[in-house]
């Protein structure tokens, strides 16, 4: 298999997917190893375990997950 082919199945699903069993038997490894994690890694990445309201906040601009807000940062905007 070319590289480029193995790059383009280690990045996009869905080619992935297409390739045969003949292919994906020749598929190396992804250099970047195993990309899948559990809740409980996701829970342990700083910001992974929030409440889905979560505010971000940048020196111009506030915006919640839910949309607009006039001060959702409160006194650090």
């Amino acid at each position: 298999m070319s590289i480029d082919k193995a790059i383009r199945a280690w990045e996009d699903p869905e080619f992935r997917s297409s390739l045969s069993a003949a292919d994906l038997a020749e598929l190396p490894a992804s250099p970047v190893g195993a990309i899948e994690l559990t809740d409980a890694e996701l829970g342990a990445v700083m910001g992974g375990d929030q409440s889905g309201n979560s505010v971000g906040c940048n020196t111009k601009t506030c915006v919640t997950s839910r949309g607009n807000s006039r001060n959702p940062c409160g006194d650090n905007c």
